[in-house]
Order: C-alpha cells, then structure tokens, then sequence
C-alpha cells in the first residue's frame, strides 16, 4: 500500500535540497490546517498564532515547492544526466510507459500543482480575512499599535472593523494598504518607526466613504441635551454641572443652522494649514450663494508661515474627522476621565478628596508602564495611610478598587514606550485649548472688510448651566433684582421655545 506515493516521494528527494522542500511542503502542510482547525474551535486566538498560521505557513509551503525542483536541476548537473535519464532512474520505466501526458508521474505532478494551487488560494483568502480583523491590527504588532488597540476597544467604534475606515474599497486601495502594511511591518522590524505613530490624517478614506455610511448629514437636526459633570480637588469632590442644549441642524430643517452645517451637502468650508496640522489656520473661506468664496485671513501670522512655500501649506476642504479628528482612538484628558469614572459609579467620592488623589496619581511622572502602574498603587494607598490611617483600614477595598480604576485609566492613556503622555494626540471637538471649534471661531480670522468668524457661544448651544451646582440652574428664575435674572430668563425662554 502507497508504494507508488512512496517511490514518487524518494523520486523527487535525490538531494538535501530535496528532502528539505518535502519536509518543508509536506509540514507546513499539515500544520496551517491543524492551526486552522483550533482556531475553529476557539482554542487558539492569539494574534501571533494567526501570524504562525496565515503568514509562516503558507511561505514555508512555497519555499519547500521552490527546493524541490532546485534539488532536482542541483542533482541533475552533479550526475551529468538527461531529464530522461534522470526520471527513469528515479521513478522506473514503468511510470514513464505511453504517452508523456498520459504516464503516472504526469498524473501524479497535475494532482500535486492542483492542490498545491488550491492550497495556495486557501491560505491567500485565508491570511487576507484574518489581516482585516481588528484583533490582528492591533495586538500583531503590539508595542507600535498597543496604544491605538486600547483605545480602540473603549471607544464607540469598537464593533466597527479597522479596515471599515482605514482601507478604501476595490482592488487597488486593497494593495496599496497591503504595501504599506508591508513597510510598517519592516519598520518595525528595523524598529525605526516614528514615537509616537503620527495621526494618518494623509492616507485616511474621505468621510463621505466612511462616517456618513452610518451618519447621514439629512439626519442632523433637532437639539441634543448634554450634561458634563465636572468633580472639585475639594474634599467632597463636589460636582458642578455644565448644561448645553447642542444645537446640531444642518441648516435644512426650518433654515436653522447648527454644528453640523460646516459639512452639509450645500455648504462647503475650505481651510489652510501649515505641514497638514489642521491646528493653526493660515485662512478659512466659506462658499457664497453666487458660488464665489468668502476668506477670512489670519492677521498674526508670524514670518515663518508667511513665507512658506506651497508644498508646506495644505488646503482642505472640511468633514467630519476636522472636528471628530479621534472618534475612536481618543486619548482622554486626565481631569475628564476621573470625572466619568465617577459619574459612572466607578470611584466611590465619599473617600476623602478622591478626584485629587486619583488625578496627582496618574499625571505624575513614570519612566515606563510597569513604573506606572507600581506608581499610583503606592501613592494612593500611602496618601491614605498617612493622612487618614484609620479610614485607610475600614475602606481597604474601595481604595483597592480605586487604585485599579486609576490605574486602567492610565494604562489607556499613557505609553511611554511609544512617547505617548497626556495631551499627545488632542481632541479637536469642543473647547479644548487652542484645538477646537477656535481654530477658526476666533478674532485672529478676518476677511476683507475686516469681520471676523463669528464666536458666539450660542451659536451651537444654548448654556442651561455653566459650573452650576445644579444641571438646569439656569431654568429656574431668580429673584427679578438679581444681576442675572436677564440672562437666566433668556435662557430659558430659548429653551422652552426651542422646535425640534
């Protein structure tokens, strides 16, 4: 039994060449579909087995393929033999009898290619799906993409796959992406990579292609309540409350204008920036009804920038991600993730300044994550023992529960592998800094005549409380003498008023 498979095999091993590539061919083989079979079966999901299996695999099997004829041509030459000679001597005359198309050896090397082809085109499929997975993308490389992979899981994209976002659609944006896969990866491997990876703000699909495929502008309209609780360094971390009735039209329904009417089909925003930025605006210009743009410049430009040449300024015109620049990779502020956490319930503020302990704990120094997390544990835990000893007795859980709420807020945040600290990648949406809605909205920005862009708070929101110990202080009408009665009447007269 299998004597003929057995003779073939010894056939076309003549050399170590030879034996290597069947061993090769033959075990890499077996391995990819053993692999593939546990990963089945969820036994194995580690993305570095992916890698062993999807990538090692299937080149170990062309490899072996490509030693099998080398040995024979190496083989061949050493004996000074004609292919004829050479296949009768190795496989008999009898597998060479009849017609060559019609011998067992030429049946028996169209059956191996076959599979071998076959093989290869199942390894191919299989190694693109599994490279489109978001587990591959972020822990395959784990110290370039470890940042990026723990934000990617807490934010509200987390169900939305990578390639969604990063890859465009077809064939040729299918291999660019590969391309450029393959010189990350080799940077990596020469570990001559950028610290921190810089924002792809160059190479990132057109939101049109990717956020309005589940955000549709025709449905931005209405008013949006948000309230932002914001927790005091005193004892009590005491909340204070911020309002805002978000205006969020497009400017179709009832001609209303709101935040979204910068990227509303009919309305189109340009801007300039130097190096690509996107953070100091060289000029902002918007287009008029006759089709002609009205521009406003940036009246304090320094001489740098207004002597940079053209392939240094890059002109834009506006979407979604130059507000939403991180809607899913956001990196937090430090005071704004303690405030969630204890908004959601997941630090106890009945312990003695809480918000400030916590905040001082994750924002100190660390030369490494394995430091950092060492870190805080012990200076929480000891701020604690020194300054309130007994109470660091009674409530040794809540402030070991604490300790470890700190410590994942800044295991998502902070990689000083990756020379990534608080602040490295900002935010664009809302008033942060200089980053937000004020890159443009700001008296720097003027056109012709002199007007500015308008920076009227109300323009986006209507404020119902602003760092009030109430979330709707400003609905509830003080007495008629008081200063602010004016204001809190307008405020909520345009509150009530409000058409949705």
């Amino acid at each position: 039994m299998f004597e003929k498979q057995k003779k073939f095999i010894r056939g076309i091993a003549l050399t170590l060449t030879g034996r290597l590539g069947i061993v090769f061919t033959t075990s890499a083989f077996i391995c990819f579909f053993l692999f593939e079979l546990l990963r089945v079966f969820g036994i194995l999901t580690n993305a570095y087995i992916g890698l062993i299996t999807y990538l090692l695999f299937p080149i170990l099997f062309i490899f072996g393929l490509i030693l099998i004829p080398i040995g024979w041509y190496l083989y061949k030459k050493k004996m000074k033999m004609s292919t004829s000679e050479l296949l009768k001597s190795s496989f008999g005359e009898e597998t060479l009898q009849g017609s060559v198309s019609g011998s067992l050896i030429f049946r028996t090397v169209l059956i191996l290619t076959l599979i071998n082809v076959l093989f290869i085109m199942l390894a191919g499929v299989s190694t693109m799906k599994f490279m489109d997975q978001p587990n591959f993308c972020g822990t395959a490389c784990h110290q370039v993409m470890g940042p990026e992979w723990a934000t990617y899981q807490a934010s509200p994209h987390a169900r939305v796959k990578c390639v969604e976002c990063h890859v465009g659609e077809g064939v040729q944006a299918l291999i660019d992406s590969k391309l450029s896969g393959l010189r990350q990866m080799w940077k990596s491997v020469l570990d001559t990579y950028e610290r921190p990876v810089p924002t792809p703000v160059h190479n990132l699909r057109p939101s049109r292609e990717t956020c309005e495929k589940c955000h549709w502008p025709e449905k931005f309209y209405g008013h949006k309540l948000k309230v932002i609780r914001r927790y005091g360094q005193d004892k009590d971390s005491t909340p204070r409350y911020i309002t805002l009735d978000m205006k969020i039209d497009t400017g179709k329904k009832a001609n209303k204008a709101g935040i979204h009417w910068h990227i509303a089909m009919e309305n189109q925003v340009r801007y300039a920036s130097l190096n690509d930025e996107r953070l100091e605006m060289l000029w902002a210009e918007v287009k008029q009804k006759d089709g002609t743009f009205r521009r406003f410049t940036n009246s304090s430009l320094d001489e740098n920038v207004e002597n940079a040449n053209e392939e240094e300024i890059s002109i834009r015109t506006m979407d979604c991600v130059d507000c939403h620049n991180r809607a899913t990779h956001i990196y937090e502020d430090p005071g704004n993730a303690v405030d969630e956490r204890i908004s959601k319930g997941q630090l106890d503020r009945s312990l003695p300044f809480t918000k400030r302990v916590i905040q001082a704990a994750i924002t100190a120094n660390y030369p490494d994550k394995k430091s950092g997390i060492v870190g805080i544990a012990n200076y929480m835990s000891g701020y604690y023992r020194r300054k309130y000893p007994n109470l660091a007795v009674q409530k040794m859980g809540i402030i070991s529960e604490m300790i470890e709420t700190a410590q994942g807020i800044y295991s998502r945040n902070v990689h000083p592998g990756m020379n990534i600290e608080w602040g490295t990648y900002p935010s664009f949406a809302g008033h942060k800094r200089d980053t937000g809605c004020f890159r443009c909205h700001n008296e720097k920005l003027k056109d012709e005549e002199g007007n500015m862009i308008s920076f009227d708070c109300t323009l986006c929101h209507s404020i119902l409380s602003y760092e009030e110990d109430k979330a709707f202080k400003y609905m509830e009408l003080p007495d008629k003498n008081s200063p602010n009665y004016k204001m809190h009447k307008m405020l909520r007269e345009e509150f009530l008023n409000r058409t949705d």
